[in-house]
């Protein structure tokens, strides 16, 4: 006690007000998304074309899902992994498209500070969660081909399931790591985000402070995801070819490649 100056409390209380400011000046920031808006006379025709394929989207992995589920013939491992990729990828549509067409139709483009870290909070999760999906597909063709009389006792369901949470899982822990360090950052203002989604690198350009840690910690995080996923993908089909070309019926040949496309 006896350590302590009376100017330390100062610092101290100093130091948290600022903080405490830039958090304000952070929370009642505003972006302005300023994709597509160099062509204002393809506006109506970028609508068009970006509903037409949101609604495809939209109606092709809803279908899917719906198909599967109620089809038996599709209760299988490969079906399963299938309608979660097709959730994934719907919901990521979902998150992005929206405000894309909004923007294409009103002359105002802002969206809250709020809004865009929830955009990109949910973007991170699909698109992490959507790679190791593909990565689980992979593996799942991997056993079904190079180990077909052990399929169903490998790919039981108790596994399928964990796969599938365990890509869930990580890919919430890596947004909400992503996002935390996003959220150390300083915005003031109103930022303009040359971009049509709150992507990463647009909303640390936007910064009024530095991003380095920010950007250490994606640039990790996606090299991370992207080398894990593809080494699994590429080393499960890799094996799948080696597998197929050891047998020389052409039958096998095509439906084993088929079961894989």
């Amino acid at each position: 006690m006896d350590n302590i100056r009376p100017g330390d409390n100062f610092t101290n209380n100093q130091s948290s007000t600022c903080e405490r400011k830039q958090e304000n000046q952070s929370a009642g920031a505003t972006f302005i998304l300023l994709g597509f808006s160099e062509y204002p006379d393809l506006q109506v025709p970028f609508f068009i074309v970006f509903l037409t394929i949101y609604m495809v989207t939209v109606v092709g992995n809803l279908g899917m899902i719906l198909i599967i589920r109620i089809n038996p013939k599709l209760h299988t491992p490969m079906y399963f992994f299938l309608s979660h990729l097709s959730f994934v990828d719907f919901c990521y549509s979902s998150v992005v498209t929206p405000k894309l067409l909004e923007n294409l139709v009103v002359e105002d483009r802002t969206i809250s500070f709020t809004g865009c870290i929830m955009q990109f909070f949910l973007a991170c999760i699909f698109v992490v969660s959507e790679t190791f999906m593909l990565a689980v597909m992979a593996y799942d063709r991997f056993v079904a081909v190079c180990n077909p009389l052990l399929y169903t006792v490998a790919m039981s369901p108790k596994l399928c399931y964990f796969l599938v949470a365990v890509s869930y899982s990580w890919s919430i822990v890596c947004s909400l790591t992503v996002t935390y360090f996003l959220l150390t950052l300083s915005f003031c203002g109103t930022n303009f985000i040359n971009n049509f989604v709150c992507e990463h690198a647009a909303i640390v350009a936007a910064s009024c402070s530095d991003p380095c840690i920010s950007q250490k910690i994606i640039l990790v995080s996606a090299t991370f995801n992207e080398i894990s996923s593809l080494v699994i993908i590429l080393t499960s089909y890799a094996s799948i070819v080696l597998t197929v070309m050891k047998v020389s019926s052409t039958g096998r040949h095509h439906k084993a490649f088929s079961t894989c496309a």
